[in-house]
């Protein structure tokens, strides 16, 4: 997710904490190697680990429970994300989708437009980007530019074609522009694995 606005005035909230959060959510990015390597213990690892932190994050609200799942939670947290947190939720079911729904390399291509695209869109800006940086919506032109040519490289790195690597990569920008918080989780990778694999 690109660097939202509001959170250069949030309290609380450091560069730390985003590093934090897109170490995670750069980690998808193993999941085509995995998936290489067995298919159906991807899918199923995937599964499950989507239960298992529902599970833990039910507890965590719920105040029962303070495992190592909820800790990671808390410390990757936004101040704006009170009760459930979605992220890592949505991170695995877009992951999962493209898996299930795109034929490879275009499953590649869309998980690492989720991991690299989005991942180091928000650290871009919020590392580079400044209170009156240029802005598109809520999103910052700095973190943009580092989605697009994240997806790029990474998309050229399995395709070897360069007009399928910039269309995959303007795809995955133009997502990620969108307004809708953990929601680009699930439609970065859905769209872009969609227009690829129409284009193959």
């Amino acid at each position: 997710m690109n660097e939202n606005s509001r959170d250069f005035v949030l309290p609380g909230y450091s560069l730390r904490k985003e590093l934090t959060r897109k170490v995670i959510h750069i980690t998808i990015a193993l999941v085509p190697t995995l998936a290489k390597w067995n298919f159906v213990f991807t899918v199923a690892f995937l599964s499950v680990g989507i239960l298992f932190y529902v599970i833990n994050e039910t507890g965590r609200i719920s105040g029962r429970n303070s495992g190592f799942v909820s800790r990671m939670t808390e410390m990757a947290s936004r101040p704006v994300e009170q009760g459930f947190v979605w992220g890592p939720v949505t991170l695995g079911l877009g992951a999962l989708a493209a898996l299930l729904y795109y034929p490879n390399p275009a499953s590649s291509v869309a998980i690492y437009a989720l991991a690299f695209g989005d991942g180091i869109a928000s650290v871009a800006g919020k590392l580079l980007a400044r209170r009156h940086s240029v802005r598109i919506g809520e999103k910052t032109l700095i973190g943009s530019v580092f989605c697009f040519f994240a997806v790029l490289i990474s998309a050229y790195a399995v395709l070897r074609d360069i007009r399928l690597a910039v269309i995959s990569a303007v795809t995955a920008t133009i997502l990620e522009l969108l307004p809708v918080r953990d929601a680009d989780n699930l439609l970065i990778p859905l769209g872009t694995g969609l227009v690829l694999t129409l284009l193959m």
